[in-house]
């Protein structure tokens, strides 16, 4: 396969999209599109996420040192690029779409209530990088919307209908697995036909 070379560059592509929910100590909840974010660890739970330190809710985070991680499904869509592009410092983004919020768990930062999934998080750490800086987050709390657990109590992430970020476009996810952790190494069960 034949390919061109660009200059380094944040190419990372397709990424989680995801609405943080944080509040400061007038308790003022501001909700913003985040696209640099990821699993780091998961003995203890941590995410990484990339935030400019001028973007409002990065001072709401700041001082209370927690937020809330709201994976959107697809009718999400156009909240998630709104709350991406405007400010919390001129509207009330969580107000003007009229949705609701759920109490925090295990933090006071509350979360979206139409969001298949709201991991509650502690700062652990916030180091400066240059454009953004790194926060890494602790997860104490994971809220599941019953819709997408099955009676055995798996949950059921192709239910969610949730949706990624790929060079500036909002993308679905398709349900249909094309394999599962481990499918490359397990023996295939013999089949044997009768005579």
């Amino acid at each position: 396969m034949k390919k061109q070379n660009f200059k380094g560059s944040v190419m990372l592509n397709p990424t989680p999209v995801v609405v943080v929910t944080c509040k400061n100590s007038e308790d003022k909840v501001n909700a913003f599109t985040v696209g640099w974010i990821s699993t780091v660890c998961t003995k203890e739970p941590i995410i990484a996420m990339g935030v400019r330190p001028e973007r409002l809710s990065y001072d709401y985070i700041k001082e209370s040192q927690e937020c809330v991680i709201n994976l959107p499904s697809r009718d999400m869509v156009k909240f998630v690029d709104y709350c991406g592009v405007v400010s919390g410092r001129k509207i009330d983004k969580i107000k003007h779409f009229g949705y609701k919020l759920n109490e925090g768990v295990s933090i006071s930062t509350p979360s979206i209530d139409l969001a298949p999934v709201a991991l509650e998080c502690k700062v652990k750490s916030i180091t400066p990088l240059g454009t953004h800086d790194l926060f890494l987050l602790d997860v104490l709390n994971v809220k599941v919307s019953e819709d997408i657990i099955d009676e055995k109590g798996k949950i059921c992430f192709n239910k969610a209908n949730l949706i990624c970020y790929n060079h500036g476009e909002y993308f679905g996810l398709n349900a249909k697995p094309l394999g599962s952790f481990g499918y490359s190494i397990r023996k295939k069960k013999k089949s044997f036909n009768k005579k």
